[in-house]
């Protein structure tokens, strides 16, 4: 169960929640008045003191403005929110470890389908990362790739959007061993690979990608991914929804033997 996240606040979403609890009782307000001047409900404004919601940012940025505070509370938001999509993608990482089946649709390269060379030159991005963080990174990220190597590894399907093919590292060799590596994947049994072409039109899952779980009692897990938040998914009749939208996807994709063709031609093309 998500309690984990839900009930234990992390650090970032509590010191927000003191802070604006603070500021608001220094400045000798009362909710009510704090209500009227910044035109947000006295309910909604109590439960991000009580640390229930994290709100959006336009709400942090009205209460800098009410405070005088220069950003700060933008800036506590900026990391409770980071802190937020840490705790619900190491949930999912547990899910995963326990999937007997994992179907994803991708943007771009699944941890689990990544040459240690990709790796490093996805995970060195800001540039600023310290060299011991990078490692440590890198470790856990290859670590992650072991469930596919066990005497019982889960039934993997991953549905490459064009799009996550059509961006290249910016080192060609790195590229090209990358593309090498995926079509040597789905030479095992459980590996399928298939790709959405551009063609293929619009669908429900466009912005993002999509990972669907099922454990061994037959119990499903969803988890939605952008560029800056992710969200796991076990209300059963969410997690229905998303696969039938999956499933959608899964029918405008070539073949899986057609995909590995396009994913040989493209290294070929792009062989240094």
């Amino acid at each position: 169960m998500a309690m984990c996240v839900l009930e234990a606040q992390n650090l970032a979403r509590d010191v927000l929640a003191r802070e604006l609890r603070r500021l608001r009782e220094a400045s000798g307000r009362s909710l009510a008045q704090l209500a009227e001047e910044t035109n947000y409900d006295r309910t909604y404004l109590n439960r991000l003191e009580n640390g229930e919601r994290l709100s959006k940012r336009q709400v942090m940025e009205a209460l800098d403005r009410t405070y005088g505070t220069k950003g700060l509370l933008v800036g506590l938001w900026r990391l409770a929110h980071q802190d937020v999509f840490t705790d619900k993608f190491e949930l999912f990482m547990q899910y995963e470890a326990k999937a007997v089946i994992m179907h994803k649709y991708v943007v771009a390269f699944p941890g689990l389908l990544q040459t240690e060379a990709y790796a490093r030159a996805v995970l060195s991005s800001p540039p600023n990362v310290s060299a011991d963080v990078l490692e440590q990174r890198l470790a856990r990220r290859l670590a992650r790739q072991e469930l596919l190597c066990q005497d019982q590894p889960p039934d993997l399907r991953v549905i490459f959007d064009e799009s996550a093919l059509a961006r290249p590292a910016a080192d060609p060799n790195v590229w090209h061993e990358q593309l090498l590596h995926l079509v040597e994947a789905t030479s095992a049994p459980r590996v399928t690979v298939q790709v959405l072409p551009f063609a293929a039109g619009g669908h429900d899952l466009m912005g993002g990608s999509l990972s669907l779980l099922w454990m061994a009692d037959g119990r499903g897990v969803g988890y939605l991914e952008g560029c800056k938040a992710g969200g796991v998914v076990e209300d059963a009749e969410k997690f229905a929804e998303y696969r039938v939208s999956y499933d959608k996807v899964r029918d405008m994709a070539l073949s899986p033997q057609a995909s590995v063709a396009f994913i040989r031609e493209l290294a070929a093309r792009v062989a240094p």
